[in-house]
């Protein structure tokens, strides 16, 4: 089990559902905007306050679990750093809340009635240009990025995309070693903004096993996952404002988290009122972690096919085999997650099942199939309280 994980969700979840739906919520946007009169200011306060005692809340969970990462040895930050990446997540947090949320009470103002048509198509843009700014305007804040430098190796990944069919605009080295001991590499953007990131820890691997991890990656690029995932997303984020409507504007839900609720809907009232923002997140949290589940499902499959299209091009499952491996050691992944974890939090197959898919495929293709001793387990056992699975 991994009970950080467990102990924040079910703290989060308790906090802002005690919050959204109850006059708890509305009672602290109330008093924090009383003296505010201008309704954008109200709305930009209600956002930053609400997002703050949520993350306050979160804050013990989150150093216990870096405590344990700490205990294992994959943390390399002092507390200090650490605290400093929160608030700038923080800060990310703000600011994606409170653009979010003045557009929408902006619409819901303007047009009582059928608001939600406009911020469903809103919410959609907004989804497609946080994906495509991420990684020249977030990723930033928390890493330093650097051209791999010249040399084979950049050269051997250059030629294998090429010759892969793949455009990529650049190979950067993310410097994580600063905050873990960890293995990653991601692809993010789209068009101009496409890259594929290898943190600086990964390099000091062996060059079949980084050209083994660049392959999979360049799966994601050659079937263009994350365009498809925004635009999934974007699609899945404008369905759910259409629910959200029937939600946010139900008299009963408005007067249960002590909003007024007028016979005829006017400006300033009901679902415009701030005071309905605590009400708003508890609903966002909840659709949230309803659709968890159906997400990781389809990004395990995405991950899946991108280790497929890893064996295919580099035709060589011995070190595919020993590089999962090495990723589940060094990032303490759990080789064995309970059903629960896996609907919550698993977006990636776990290790031994990335392992026996290199395995079939030798098998399948008649190729040398990956000995046992080489993926074996290290000595003693792995801590099950794991980090996020290595993408």
């Amino acid at each position: 089990m991994n009970p950080p994980a467990y102990a924040g969700l079910v703290a989060g979840l308790v906090v802002v559902l005690a919050l959204g739906l109850s006059p708890a919520g509305s009672r602290l946007v109330g008093w924090t905007t009383a003296r505010v009169r201008r309704w954008p200011l109200r709305i930009a306060l209600a956002a930053v306050v609400l997002t703050t005692v949520l993350r306050l809340c979160g804050l013990p969970f989150d150093i216990w679990s870096e405590s344990v990462l700490r205990r294992y040895g994959v943390s390399t930050q002092s507390w200090p750093a650490w605290l400093v990446d929160q608030l700038k997540s923080l800060g990310v947090t703000w600011v994606i809340y409170t653009v979010a949320l003045l557009l929408l009470y902006a619409l819901v103002r303007r047009f009582p009635r059928y608001w939600w048509a406009g911020a469903a198509g809103g919410g959609f843009a907004l989804v497609v240009a946080v994906s495509f700014l991420y990684p020249v305007a977030v990723e930033p804040v928390f890493n330093r990025f650097h051209p791999l430098p010249k040399g084979d190796l950049r050269t051997d990944l250059l030629a294998m995309a090429s010759r892969d069919g793949v455009p990529v605009e650049d190979v950067l080295v993310a410097d994580a070693s600063r905050r873990t001991t960890s293995l990653n590499a991601y692809v993010s953007g789209f068009g101009s903004t496409r890259r594929i990131v290898v943190y600086d820890t990964l390099l000091k691997s062996p060059r079949d096993r980084i050209e083994s991890i660049v392959a999979h990656e360049l799966g994601h690029a050659k079937h263009n996952d994350v365009l498809w995932g925004t635009l999934v997303g974007a699609l899945g984020v404008a369905g759910a404002i259409c629910l959200l409507q029937l939600l946010l504007t139900s008299p009963r839900l408005l007067r249960r988290a002590g909003v007024d609720v007028p016979a005829e809907p006017r400006r300033g009232t009901g679902a415009s009122d701030p005071r309905s923002a605590a009400l708003l997140l508890a609903l966002v949290a909840v659709a949230t972690q309803i659709g968890t589940p159906v997400q990781n499902l389809v990004s395990r499959h995405i991950e899946a096919r991108a280790d497929a299209h890893a064996l295919d091009l580099t035709r060589d499952p011995g070190t595919f085999a020993s590089m999962q491996h090495e990723l589940s050691v060094r990032n303490i992944s759990d080789l064995a997650p309970d059903p629960v974890e896996y609907l919550l939090w698993l977006t990636h197959p776990a290790g031994p099942e990335r392992i026996a898919m290199a395995r079939d495929w030798a098998r399948m293709h008649h190729a040398p199939v990956p000995r046992p001793s080489a993926t074996a387990d290290p000595p003693g056992p792995l801590p099950r309280a794991a980090t996020a699975d290595p993408r």
